[in-house]
């Protein structure tokens, strides 16, 4: 085997994403989740929540690909819904790490931070999916239920 069937065999892994135009298309998905899921992250954070800023952008982007790469693969959007499935099933296990009750108290913490989490997935798969207003919009959503409802909640 030589050099270039080697270099060849490289540059062919890679040819995934074609032209400029799809480039330009996966990054802006993928920073849309990364960026969306960061500020939920950040609001996350600020209060001391179990799960903050770099977890909410990891579980943003991974929704984002989970959709993404079958959509670029040609799959049918009525055999997208076995992904969206695994991936909801899927983000409900990180969600309950993040919930604990207290074991004097009938007490339970981080409701809240499994909600967003669970949020944040949703927002991934839109910004996967192609829907960045939507997305932005639910973040904005979000932020007023997080953070400015925060003042008239007990919890």
């Amino acid at each position: 085997m030589s050099w270039d069937d080697v270099w060849g065999t490289v540059r062919e892994e890679f040819t995934d994403i074609g032209d400029g135009a799809s480039i330009v298309r996966i990054v802006v998905r993928l920073l849309v989740a990364v960026v969306l899921g960061g500020v939920l992250g950040w609001e996350r954070e600020s209060v001391g929540a179990p799960a903050g800023l770099r977890t909410h952008m990891l579980v943003s982007l991974g929704s984002a690909l989970f959709v993404l790469i079958p959509l670029q693969a040609g799959m049918k959007m009525e055999d997208l819904s076995r992904v969206l499935q695994g991936v909801t099933a899927g983000i409900g296990f990180l969600g309950a790490g993040a919930i604990l009750k207290q074991r004097d108290r009938n007490d339970v913490r981080g409701l809240t931070t499994a909600a967003s989490i669970w949020l944040t997935a949703a927002l991934g798969v839109a910004a996967g999916m192609g829907r960045e207003a939507t997305a932005l919009l639910s973040t904005l959503f979000a932020l007023v239920i997080l953070a400015i409802l925060r003042r008239w909640s007990k919890t």
